[in-house]
């Protein structure tokens, strides 16, 4: 059990210890996350668009997985959609490596593409067989986080057993086929990779955990990461979502409700919390090359209990910049220069849509772009 330094006491924690047993009956049979709820599902993203002979996808395009759909769309940041190519179901997570390959986490398979001629190279099927029936939404099972190793080598993927723990498939990207198997927690939102590549992080949304996976011999080792307890179990809000890898000591960063950051040291698997401004349920983080964290924050759990939607700027001296956004958000990726913040519109509930926000860094004026169906992950190309 790991140490929990606490700055403050929440209204959250009295909400998770007061929920009813009716409440949490009904959240236990969904999830903590509901989907969308009767809404119309989104239209499918565009057609693949082919490229000229010769002609390559242009630096900094970004590439998003479409949930709502089968496909992952390019993305130009000035002018929205410039073409989408089939992956497979629901794809949630992905990963790009510095050769140009996209590994894309869908409910069927690893899918690979080229993203520089716009075109899949492969679909790795998960060796895991007990996924249940290629669906979408978010409890569908198959691959949900990913990443790469820095060299390369491996990609990790998070992979969904629905109604049990979750594994991480271990895939030989020269390979191209899954060469190991490790449990995990259950529901893998997110996957990072030490920046020396010697250890993997699985975050365990619904058993409240980070799973630590030595890369050489795969033997898990998990943390629990818990801010404000495990009450409630799969009925609870207060559950981890993204972490990033702090860059100037490799610690792991996990936000809670605009409220708490766990810090936690994988190696002792001591967890220190740090005060947060937003007050509002987080999702997607990423970290900056100059140590800033960026986090999402999806809007209130509860009417009146919380703030909206929101991007999180925290420098690493604590400070903080919190910029509202219009309508709840999931993931967010960083420009190469670290100016300018791209933030999914896809999320796992209802209020998603099918865009993505950019937001400037510096002043957090925004402006909204259309892209894909239900967008989830991201990556700048």
């Amino acid at each position: 059990m790991p140490e929990h330094d606490r700055p403050r006491t929440s209204s959250r924690t009295a909400f998770a210890a007061l929920t009813t047993a009716t409440a949490l009956a009904a959240t236990l049979l969904l999830g903590a996350c509901t989907p969308s709820g009767g809404q119309a599902p989104p239209p499918a993203a565009a057609a693949a668009t082919p490229l000229p002979t010769a002609a390559h996808t242009p630096e900094g395009t970004l590439l998003v997985t479409d949930f709502g759909a089968d496909t992952v769309t390019f993305v130009d940041p000035r002018r929205g959609a410039v073409g989408s190519v089939p992956v497979g179901r629901a794809p949630y997570g992905l990963a790009v490596g510095a050769d140009g390959r996209a590994w894309v986490a869908t409910a069927e398979g690893v899918a690979v593409v080229d993203t520089r001629t716009r075109t899949r190279l492969a679909r790795i099927p998960y060796r895991t067989t007990a996924t249940g029936p290629v669906e979408g939404g978010e409890y569908r099972g198959g691959g949900m986080g990913i990443a790469l190793s820095p060299d390369g080598a491996h990609a990790y993927i998070g992979v969904n057993v629905p109604g049990t723990t979750g594994v991480l498939e271990v895939v030989d990207t020269a390979k191209a086929e899954v060469t190991a198997v490790v449990p995990v927690g259950r529901r893998p939102f997110d996957v990072d990779v030490s920046r020396d590549g010697s250890e993997i992080y699985v975050t365990g949304h619904d058993s409240f955990d980070v799973t630590v996976v030595p890369a050489g011999s795969l033997r898990p080792r998990r943390i629990e990461v818990a801010p404000y307890g495990t009450q409630g179990g799969l009925g609870s809000w207060l559950k981890p979502h993204y972490a990033a890898v702090r860059p100037a000591d490799g610690m792991l960063l996990l936000p809670f409700e605009g409220e708490r950051l766990a810090v936690v040291d994988a190696s002792t698997g001591r967890t220190t919390i740090e005060e947060l401004t937003a007050d509002t349920h987080q999702h997607g983080v990423a970290v900056t090359a100059d140590g800033r964290l960026l986090v999402v924050g999806t809007g209130a759990v509860e009417p009146g209990k919380g703030k909206g939607p929101s991007l999180t700027v925290r420098s690493p001296d604590g400070a903080e910049r919190v910029y509202p956004l219009d309508g709840p958000h999931e993931d967010v990726a960083v420009s190469r220069d670290g100016r300018t913040a791209y933030v999914t519109g896809g999320y796992t509930r209802d209020g998603y849509w099918n865009g993505i926000t950019v937001v400037d860094l510096d002043t957090g004026s925004s402006r909204r772009l259309a892209a894909g169906s239900r967008p989830l992950g991201v990556a700048v190309l």
